[in-house]
């Protein structure tokens, strides 16, 4: 009977632990839907707000909209102005949106160049942005070969040995810190990780205007790429081209056609973007 009960309440525990963790799930998510709910009213109607006008706007106490409000404060989502108390979207919302437009309009003007690449090459071609110490794609045009292949959008690449990597290194300075912090991986007997040597290889990505990637990431793959600038001159991103040594190198170096190819992409992106002739 003893052992009946406890089982029983063991059981209770069990079901009261997991109805108190869909309880705390659903404040969770709650808070999540009024934060959002704030920063659409900060956008959509007057520049600044007070506490009382968005707690009654929302329907929400107004000690409820003050932690909320505190809370995308800390994260620079939302500012609160000194002299009146009131409230307005932050600066760390624009530089977030900004990114987005950037990357959008970035993968938006190479479409149709990346599409010549690959054409023009009969390689995969791969555009890239800076994203959390790393590589992230945005775009991948497939090798036209009718080969089966695998979409590698969203996928990340690491700085210290990539060609699209290496170009970000070399061109952006935030890049190049974080390439110099991450832990520099030696993925081949190729990869480069010693920090003198990878200063090095970024000297040269930058007199030549291209990097490449010749079995340092993958064995028996190689690829080149090169940077992409907006109207500020400013990297943005860089574009290349990945495929089979065999193919991508000739005699045991990068095939000069590809190189130029991938290049003109580059400026064709770039002046796209507003970069200019250069």
């Amino acid at each position: 009977m003893f052992d009946i009960a406890e089982r029983w309440q063991r059981s209770g525990d069990r079901r009261s632990n997991r109805t108190e963790g869909r309880t705390a799930m659903a404040r969770n998510i709650q808070s999540l839907e009024r934060a959002a709910a704030m920063l659409r009213l900060l956008a959509g109607g007057e520049r600044r707000l007070g506490l009382s006008d968005i707690a009654s706007s929302l329907g929400l106490a107004k000690g409820t909209a003050h932690g909320i409000l505190r809370t995308l404060q800390q994260e620079g989502f939302v500012e609160q102005d000194g002299p009146s108390g009131r409230y307005q979207l932050g600066a760390e919302l624009l530089r977030l949106g900004t990114t987005y437009l950037d990357v959008h309009e970035l993968r938006a003007r190479a479409l149709v160049w990346t599409d010549d690449l690959a054409r023009s090459s009969g390689e995969s071609v791969y555009l890239g942005v800076l994203h959390q110490q790393g590589v992230l794609i945005v775009h991948h045009v497939f090798r036209p070969d009718d080969s089966r292949q695998v979409l590698e959008v969203g996928a990340m690449q690491p700085l210290h040995s990539t060609a699209l990597g290496k170009v970000l290194s070399a061109y952006d300075p935030v890049a190049h810190s974080e390439a110099l912090d991450a832990e520099r991986e030696r993925f081949t007997a190729h990869t480069v990780s010693a920090p003198e040597e990878f200063e090095g290889v970024l000297d040269l990505t930058r007199a030549r205007g291209y990097a490449a990637d010749v079995e340092e990431t993958w064995t028996g793959v190689a690829s080149v790429a090169a940077p992409i600038h907006n109207q500020r001159r400013m990297p943005v991103g860089a574009v290349g081209v990945t495929g089979a040594v065999e193919r991508v190198c000739k005699d045991g170096e990068l095939r000069p056609e590809l190189i130029a190819a991938v290049r003109d992409c580059a400026r064709a992106v770039s002046r796209d973007l507003g970069a200019g002739r250069f």
